[in-house]
């Protein structure tokens, strides 16, 4: 007997997401009954069913967490709205978790990041997954924004100041006797004509010298730590680490495609792959996400640095509706 083999469109593999989600949802009997029509239609509907059963199984804990804090950042945005138009857009929401979270992630790509809309609604310049480009400021000042990343410009308050709001970018500061203000995290870099970049992290950031000299502020009160050439400093929660040496030029070279590491835990290499591709990563794994990589890898081509790691690494890669790669 010959079995053929049936290739599910997109619209079929969405709609198997969305009954899956319905299903995991208190379904009535009579979308019990719907559903049982509807992957009887079809037998690609049975293999769509089956790839979202799978998606489920690999995505339903980070699906949950994506969901969460889309919520939060929505949440944010929506505070200037009335309490019952904000009630019901959260309850409405919070429907969405699981697997119909990743079912409007896929469906609309990147775009469905409600913290990268408010980002880029209050900045000057952005930068798309994938994209970085350089921009010229009002006083000369060259800016290298990294991918996926937003910056905001203000030079109305007797200084020049910037506020990254998401990402990473380098910035060669022409001398004009204004300080220079970079605000990210919390806290400011502060330079009159310097070469340096400012890099968000999950609670603070990063700022790395590449000429120079630029003064660091974890939070308003925090205390100023002097940069020179080649160092580095982080800071979280308004609390700076000890500032230490760095090669500037390797930790820099995503201005020319290359994303250098020595000895980086994968977490950090999967954050920063995550904003050269245009869909999700989800790492699944906090041991391997541990586990320490070197290298240099060309940042256009995120398929292939995961391969290139899973040759070394040994973990499991699946590709899921063309846009959501699990590593577990």
């Amino acid at each position: 007997m010959t079995t053929t083999c049936v290739t599910p469109t997109p619209e079929q593999e969405h709609a198997a997401l969305a009954w899956l989600s319905l299903l995991h949802d208190q379904p009535s009997s009579g979308d019990q009954a719907t559903f049982s029509r509807w992957l009887r239609a079809d037998p690609a509907h049975v293999e769509a069913y089956a790839k979202a059963q799978v998606l489920w199984e690999l995505s339903e804990v980070p699906a949950s967490k994506i969901a969460d804090e889309d919520a939060l950042a929505l949440q944010g945005y929506l505070q200037a709205m009335d309490r019952s138009k904000r009630s019901s857009v959260r309850r409405g929401f919070s429907a969405l978790a699981m697997a119909a979270c990743l079912l409007l992630m896929v469906g609309l790509g990147a775009g469905w990041q409600p913290s990268r809309w408010i980002d880029d609604f209050g900045a000057d310049y952005v930068t798309a997954p994938g994209e970085v480009k350089t921009v010229t400021l009002a006083d000369q000042t060259r800016v290298t924004l990294d991918a996926d990343s937003a910056l905001a410009v203000d030079f109305s308050r007797g200084e020049r100041h910037i506020q990254l709001r998401r990402g990473a970018g380098f910035f060669s500061v022409s001398h004009t006797g204004e300080p220079f203000v970079g605000g990210a995290g919390g806290g400011e870099a502060r330079v009159l004509g310097t070469q340096f970049e400012v890099r968000l992290q999950p609670a603070g950031a990063q700022v790395t010298v590449l000429s120079g000299r630029v003064g660091v502020t974890p939070s308003k009160s925090g205390q100023q730590q002097i940069l020179a050439a080649g160092q580095q400093v982080a800071y979280a929660d308004g609390i700076a680490d000890p500032l230490h040496a760095v090669d500037s030029e390797s930790r820099l070279a995503w201005r020319d495609g290359w994303l250098n590491y020595y000895k980086a835990p994968l977490a950090e290499v999967v954050q920063d792959l995550r904003r050269y591709y245009p869909g999700r990563i989800l790492l699944l794994n906090d041991d391997l996400g541990n586990r320490r990589v070197s290298g240099n890898f060309a940042s256009q081509d995120p398929h292939a640095v995961l391969n290139a790691l899973q040759a070394v690494l040994g973990f499991e890669q699946h590709v899921l509706l063309g846009r959501v790669i699990v590593l577990r």
